[in-house]
């Protein structure tokens, strides 16, 4: 078995008074796709903003391959190799599709020839401005901008969510590409067949606690339907 990349132990996390985390733990192997799965409003995003260090963790802990990621700001966590790619199409929108991937660039395999291998629409457009391309290609981009920080961990919040079902296969090819690639990643989408195509394991979440983690082969009717809704 291959040694833990990331370690969520336990974790606490509040939205003012009102707690919204009760000791949630996943972890993330070198080489593995995990799925964290679960209805809206469940916790999926908020777990992955306090992994980011943009939101508080009131109790428990976080680590990337042993390191203390809870004492760092997440401009320094993410410098230890997260990459994320954060639900909605967040791009710099007056700057051209080139400069936002150099404006993220750090070295490594992933550089302007290897996002443009795994998405050749950002080469046809790298000179357009960020705010001119379609709502796929901006999650392209935003997707390769993560990629050119050579992160460790790639973390996907909804990548596909509102796109269009030809954008949506093109994004999945390129999810299992890097599945394949040998990268770590944590994907949150709605797309439970998807999602059973390219995790490892699963852990589901419910009101702010995980409830299950298993492989995808294990995940039966009965629980898809009590903890997901399908």
């Amino acid at each position: 078995m291959s040694r833990p990349l990331l370690e969520v132990e336990d974790i606490t996390a509040f939205y003012g008074a009102s707690q919204a985390l009760f000791g949630v733990s996943l972890v993330v192997r070198q080489g593995e796709a995990l799925a964290l799965m679960g209805r809206n409003g469940m916790g999926k995003t908020t777990t992955i903003a306090c992994i980011m260090r943009m939101m508080q963790v009131r109790s428990g802990g976080v680590r990337l391959a042993g390191r203390d990621l809870l004492r760092l700001p997440s401009f320094r966590a993410a410098r230890l190799g997260l990459g994320l790619v954060p639900e909605g199409r967040r791009c710099f929108a007056g700057l051209s599709v080139r400069e936002n991937l150099i404006a993220a660039a750090r070295p490594g395999p992933w550089d302007m020839a290897a996002v443009c291998d795994l998405f050749p629409r950002l080469s046809e457009r790298a000179g357009q401005p960020a705010q001119t391309l379609s709502g796929g290609e901006q999650q392209m981009l935003t997707i390769a901008r993560a990629l050119m920080t050579n992160p460790r961990l790639l973390l996907l919040d909804e990548a596909t969510e509102g796109l269009a079902p030809v954008v949506r296969q093109e994004i999945w090819a390129a999810v299992h590409r890097l599945k394949q690639s040998g990268l770590s990643i944590l994907l949150v989408d709605k797309s439970v067949a998807e999602l059973g195509r390219v995790a490892d394991r699963c852990v589901i979440l419910e009101r702010g606690r995980d409830v299950w983690t298993g492989t995808p082969g294990d995940l039966t009717a009965d629980l898809a339907t009590g903890y997901l809704g399908v």
